[in-house]
């Protein structure tokens, strides 16, 4: 059972760095957009925002769930 909690933590861990990498990088293309007046930068930028912040959120809330299941 420690196996499975800790596999649990460590997707976690993955699931946050990998939206927040996503966010990041959103932000760097919304800069750039707005930086050189782009707006298929712009638009590019403000989705992959939107989709880092939503992956972080899914770490955050719904794998530590999964820990809960056989616990």
């Amino acid at each position: 059972m420690e196996f499975f909690n800790e596999a649990v933590n460590i997707l976690k861990i993955l699931v946050i760095a990998l939206g927040a990498g996503l966010s990041v990088w959103g932000v760097i293309n919304l800069l750039e957009g707005y930086g050189n007046d782009n707006p298929g930068a712009k638009s590019q930028g403000i989705k992959q925002l939107m989709a880092g912040g939503g992956v972080v959120l899914i770490g955050i809330k719904l794998i530590p769930l999964l820990a809960g299941l056989f616990g």
